[in-house]
């Protein structure tokens, strides 16, 4: 019986994945400029830390995740999302008592959700998000957003967008939340079952439902924005200033929520505006969790952090026709004939490899045109050829494939010459 992948999963094969080693050096680069250290977290994690960092509101807790039972029956989840787990490894390993604050991570791994698959979505994902945890300057929030513009452009995305809202602090969203609840009431039995339960839970999960988005209450819905308090607005306010200082344009948008409970003040997607891109437009979010550490077990910490699905990037990357700059190509191939001379090439090619280069020989036992074949399927910049009257005379024929050019090298010289005309 044919095994075939699990549906919502991919196979990344060579050709492909050398796309996505590329961004994931992009992405450590960036994340090296703006200091921040990379966090690996195991891929899963106890259920009760998604249910108390996720928050038990979300699609997430509710309908999404992989959960299953141990043999010690304990109740695992693998990650749905980055930001728990690291607050979590930060409350347990004790990095707020780290002399260097505030406390930068970011991390790139596999998540998982049981969602329908659909374009630019899986059920297993890659996901790239920084973290900043320990400081309530909203120069952090305005750096946060600076690394996640800076990434896409670094890559040569132009038709991106920074989108900005406040949800504000306690109060603020207190008060947000009566109004929200007195709008909503009146007519909630016209809502899906889980608006109907949102609605005395977390009604500002209302607003980013799916199936309700055209119902004429949503147009008409209090906005948090005349809800913040004067700490809120002004924090705000310089968030909106300090990208402005930077460069960094922007948009408001009041109707702007995140999926997660775990939200206060600063909210922000990037989208794509790229002809064809798609209906799903948001590339990356984030914001602010002021409170999470703390439900975590921590100490009362602020922080704020984004993700990524690099599937979408890779997407992004796709609708605006923009090629990364990865080679295929290799340093050189060694063509051998006789058995003699391919003993030889089997040490030669290993040769090769010591000093740094990337070399390959054949393994079948082809014939010489078939062997240069190989030699043009590889992108070899490279073809050396060794034959048992070259291997008596200690030489080997080299070939500059980009100009075809033919010399005659000495065999003890060989990776010298090589390794100098690849640099």
């Amino acid at each position: 019986m044919l095994i075939q992948i699990p549906r919502g999963t991919q196979d990344i094969r060579p050709g492909t994945v050398e796309l996505w080693q590329y961004i994931e050096e992009q992405a450590r680069d960036i994340c090296r400029r703006y200091n921040y250290k990379e966090i690996r977290t195991p891929i899963f994690e106890h259920t009760d830390l998604f249910l108390r960092g996720v928050g038990d509101t979300t699609d997430i807790v509710q309908k999404e995740m992989y959960t299953f039972t141990d043999r010690g029956e304990r109740s695992l989840t693998l990650r749905p999302e980055g930001t728990a787990a690291v607050v979590r490894s930060y409350v347990e390993n004790k990095m707020y008592g780290d002399a260097t604050q505030p406390t930068k991570l970011f991390y790139i791994g596999p998540m998982f959700r049981y969602e329908r698959p659909q374009s630019g979505r899986f059920r297993q994902f890659v996901q790239f998000g920084i973290e900043a945890l320990g400081s309530n300057d909203p120069a952090i929030d305005a750096e946060v957003m600076a690394l996640a513009m800076d990434f896409y452009k670094g890559l040569g995305l132009k038709h991106v967008k920074l989108v900005l809202n406040s949800l504000g602090d306690k109060e603020s969203r207190q008060a947000h939340r009566e109004a929200l609840v007195s709008h909503f009431a009146p007519r909630i039995d016209e809502f899906c079952s889980d608006c109907q339960s949102r609605l005395h839970k977390n009604p500002l999960r209302i607003l980013d439902c799916k199936k309700d988005r055209n119902h004429e209450l949503m147009g008409t819905a209090p906005s948090i924005t005349a809800y913040l308090n004067e700490s809120s607005q002004a924090y705000y306010e310089k968030v909106q200033e300090l990208l402005t200082m930077m460069d960094i344009p922007f948009e408001k948008d009041p109707n702007l929520v995140r999926g997660l409970d775990y939200y206060q003040h600063t909210v922000f997607e990037i989208m794509s505006e790229a002809e064809g891109f798609g209906a799903i437009t948001t590339l990356s979010g984030g914001g602010r969790y002021n409170g999470l550490v703390e439900e975590i077990g921590g100490p009362e910490t602020p922080g704020i952090g984004f993700a990524m699905s690099i599937e979408r990037l890779l997407m992004a990357l796709e609708a605006e026709k923009v090629t990364l700059p990865v080679s295929f190509e290799m340093d050189c191939f060694v063509v051998a004939l006789g058995e003699r001379a391919k003993d030889a090439a089997t040490k030669l090619v290993h040769d090769l490899r010591k000093a740094g280069l990337n070399a390959e020989k054949d393994y079948l036992d082809r014939k010489i045109k078939a062997q240069f074949k190989a030699a043009d399927r590889s992108e070899a910049k490279y073809v050396a050829v060794l034959g048992e009257n070259e291997l008596e005379q200690g030489v080997i024929n080299v070939k500059d494939m980009s100009t075809g050019d033919q010399t005659e090298v000495a065999l003890d010289t060989f990776v010298t010459y090589i390794a100098e005309k690849v640099q």
